[in-house]
């Protein structure tokens, strides 16, 4: 069994950093890795790299030590990290943490500019996201454009980048963006319940008076803070340990769909149709047939 999913591209199928001015924005690598049962994953590079880098936290949570800290930062499931050329980089995952992330790097002879003219200050390190399935969306795409190098790939890299970038932007920019102490923390508890105990039958009126808590201000709370609704945030957790099912073990359809929490197998199949567009085991199919290009960045 694999203890680590991986899967990566880059430009010219060179591993090696580089630094181009050539053009404003460059894409010129990314990937995505996620731990399975190997216990740690560090990564130093005590004088950085020629390029940008941003990393998304999609699951679990990772450990940052900004500016050789002694104590680690910890960036949760939903945030991205930037680091800039030639900024020290030690960070570590473990695989009690489940953690997944997508990385990718760039260059280009206007890449500061670029990223202040959405928000991004040169002083920020860690930017809340949240954990919308588009961003994995779109770092797939990414992933699948530099693999293929189609026509025109390297202009759609530096459109899906640039994608990113209009929604952190968007996201830094919200008017309803709430700075309300309490209400941060209570949403982060209740990610924190929702991400350990999603297989289980969470009634979302019952989590919220738990907690002190009316069900429409939760609700209406968790939206602002998630940009989803907290069932919808659920049924994405679900769907995407049933992907990482479905790739990497050989469970029937059945027990899947039991283990992410749907004791009904024809529903369960229903739902990943809707969210998909394919049915679980023609995902599958689609899966074995296409393969997977490991390597870690």
């Amino acid at each position: 069994m694999k203890t680590i999913y991986t899967n990566s591209a880059y430009l010219n199928n060179s591993l090696v950093a580089f630094k181009d001015k050539s053009k404003p924005l460059i894409v010129g690598s990314c990937g995505t890795y996620r731990l399975i049962s190997r216990p740690k994953l560090p990564t130093q590079r005590p004088r950085g790299r020629l390029d940008f880098q941003i990393i998304y936290v999609v699951a679990g949570k990772a450990y940052f030590y900004f500016d050789n800290q002694e104590e680690p930062t910890l960036v949760t499931a939903g945030h991205m990290v930037v680091y800039r050329p030639k900024e020290p980089q030690k960070y570590v995952y473990y695989g009690e943490d489940q953690t997944e992330v997508y990385w990718v790097h760039f260059t280009g002879g206007n890449v500061t500019n670029i990223l202040r003219s959405y928000g991004i200050a040169d002083d920020m390190r860690v930017i809340y996201t949240g954990t919308s399935l588009e961003y994995a969306n779109i770092f797939k795409q990414m992933i699948q454009e530099l693999q293929r190098c189609q026509a025109d790939f390297r202009e759609m890299l530096v459109l899906l980048l640039r994608q990113i970038f209009i929604s952190i932007h968007r996201q830094l920019t919200r008017e309803d963006h709430l700075n309300n102490d309490f209400m941060d923390k209570e949403m982060e508890l209740a990610i924190e319940y929702f991400d350990e105990h999603y297989p289980e039958d969470i009634r979302v009126e019952n989590y919220a008076s738990s907690r002190g808590m009316s069900v429409s201000w939760f609700i209406r709370s968790f939206k602002q803070y998630t940009k989803t609704t907290p069932r919808q945030y659920i049924m994405n957790i679900r769907m995407m340990n049933a992907q990482i099912l479905l790739e990497n073990t050989n469970y029937n359809i059945t027990e899947i769909g039991a283990i992410v929490g749907y004791d009904n197998p024809l529903y369960f199949s229903r739902i990943f149709r809707k969210q998909k567009g394919v049915s679980p085991s023609a995902y599958r199919r689609q899966r074995m047939n296409t393969g997977n290009l490991d390597g870690i960045v």
